[in-house]
């Protein structure tokens, strides 16, 4: 169904149009209208599926422009509200909807924890915002402090309900809630509706709508599965090949804990691969900027914990490697949702020690699709990978005016053959996996006990998702780690056989 079906107005239509969408998914198709209407909805559906746009639109369709119009002179009366499990999707959240909302003029604020809440209060009374988009945490001390007021709030949102239930936010929603009592209208959104969430539509919700996502039309649809079984020693050096092999446009890589994220990090970039990691000890600064740049493409591969890559909306990744395999089935789904999106195909491969098959299975059962195991190139293999990225990049170099080096190629073309020039070029290009040896500290294998859901996290509200991932996961103590580079290193960061061991110091 077309956007133009829905009964959105015009200014909205042409932000759709200009953001390239003709079409509503599923969710967007049965939720719109009902929104409209002004009734409340529970939307099953999974991460990639276009909610954001889905309760997005309505809101900022329905906004009282009288109301809007005077908000310049008068404390902000927040016509909506839009509570997110963490920063990252609060903020792109905001992001979209501003895109959205644009022709509209739509005043919307995002606040979370983490900033300095005295510049949110001060921004707060400056823009006087319609919409206000936020983590529970935040929010409700925003409404303790008095500098929000939910009195006239018409539409209120609960985005990743099941997030925020696994992070342990659902007294502090509830709080909220209780602050808006005026609200006209709730809608919720969640990939699972275990019973604490289903409480929450009973108690807050007026005769909801339900509309749930059939699985034949889920992402995860989209997404070829493999395994890798390994043993933790190899699993670093497979994935090299299997990036250099599969070439991705854009990849995530998901380790287990924050030091695991800092390892990769570093290992990959000292194979030559653009990468960059995010986890919660990282700066709110820093992790924006990372993000900022994996969505522009600057970079190809983006290393991150459950936890900081929750919510995440990018578009464009062809890849997801599952470094270590998460003990929470739900969290798999997650993880793998980040591609196979907007209709794309995406590939997930994930890697499984022995002692980890048990979890296999329990994902299996729980997506309904089994991993294929995946075929293991060969060094040759890869290194034929890596040259085909090369000449790739040597053609896109070809594009740009070579005038001003002509000169100096005709002194080296004096000296060596044409032949042995460009096979240099290609050396220096490509990244040979064996060039470079990285070390990953050992982490412990998860131990199954046969039900794949037990030791889910649980984190109070103080927390604001800067967790490093779900479960108990035996982890060690954090500790100092000691970086050894030996030798230069080239423009993509190789070296000549050199070593760069990352091995973990004592406390």
């Amino acid at each position: 169904m077309k956007f133009s079906e829905l009964g959105l107005n015009d200014a909205l239509l042409k932000a759709i149009k200009r953001s390239g969408f003709e079409e509503a998914t599923p969710i967007q198709e049965q939720t719109i209208p009902l929104a409209l209407q002004g009734k409340d909805v529970i939307g099953q559906a999974q991460t990639g599926t276009g909610k954001t746009a889905a309760f997005g639109l309505p809101i900022l369709q329905s906004i009282d422009k009288k109301e809007k119009a005077i908000q310049a002179i008068i404390q902000a009366i927040i016509q909506a509200i839009i509570i997110e499990p963490t920063r990252e999707l609060a903020i792109q959240t905001q992001e979209e909807l501003f895109r959205l909302g644009r022709d509209e003029h739509a005043h919307v604020q995002v606040v979370y924890g983490g900033a300095d809440i005295r510049r949110q209060i001060r921004s707060l009374k400056q823009h006087a915002p319609s919409i206000l988009v936020g983590t529970p945490g935040r929010l409700l001390d925003h409404l303790k402090r008095g500098t929000i007021d939910l009195d006239k709030v018409n539409t209120v949102v609960l985005d990743e309900a099941d997030e925020m239930l696994d992070m342990g936010f659902i007294k502090d929603i509830e709080s909220i809630l209780k602050y808006a009592k005026n609200c006209k209208q709730t809608l919720l959104f969640s990939a699972t509706m275990p019973k604490p969430i289903l409480r929450i539509g009973e108690k807050f919700m007026k005769d909801p709508a339900i509309v749930q996502i059939k699985a034949k039309e889920l992402t995860a649809d989209l997404i070829d599965q493999y395994f890798v079984r390994a043993k933790e020693s190899e699993k670093f050096d497979i994935m090299c090949r299997l990036i250099d092999v599969q070439g991705p446009d854009l990849a995530l890589v998901f380790g287990r804990t924050k030091r695991r994220v800092d390892e990769l990090t570093r290992g990959l970039q000292a194979r030559g691969y653009n990468a960059a990691g995010i986890h919660g000890d990282l700066s709110q600064a820093r992790r924006m900027a990372v993000l900022k740049r994996f969505r522009e493409g600057k970079l190809d591969i983006l290393v991150a914990t459950d936890v900081a890559a929750r919510g995440l909306d990018i578009s464009g990744v062809t890849h997801v490697y599952n470094y270590d395999i998460p003990q929470d089935p739900d969290s798999y789904v997650h993880r793998i949702g980040r591609t196979g999106r907007a209709g794309q195909n995406g590939v997930s491969v994930t890697f499984v020690t022995p002692n980890e098959i048990g979890y296999m299975r329990t994902i299996e059962q729980l997506t309904k699709k089994k991993m294929s195991p995946i075929h293991l190139p060969t060094d040759d293999q890869a290194l034929r990978g890596q040259l085909k990225q090369a000449k790739a990049e040597i053609e896109d170099l070809m594009k740009g005016d070579l005038g001003k080096y002509t000169q100096d190629a005709s002194e080296l073309l004096d000296n060596y053959s044409a032949l042995d020039l460009v096979a240099a070029f290609l050396k220096n290009l490509a990244k040979d996996s064996t060039d470079i040896k990285v070390k990953i500290t050992p982490e412990k294998p998860l131990s199954y006990k046969g039900d794949g859901r037990h030791g889910r996290g649980r984190r109070g509200h103080n927390n604001h998702g800067r967790g490093s991932g779900h479960g108990n996961y035996h982890r060690r103590r954090n500790s100092n780690n000691d970086y050894r580079h030996n030798g230069n290193r080239g423009r993509r960061g190789r070296g000549n056989g050199h070593e760069f061991a990352i091995k973990n110091k004592k406390d």
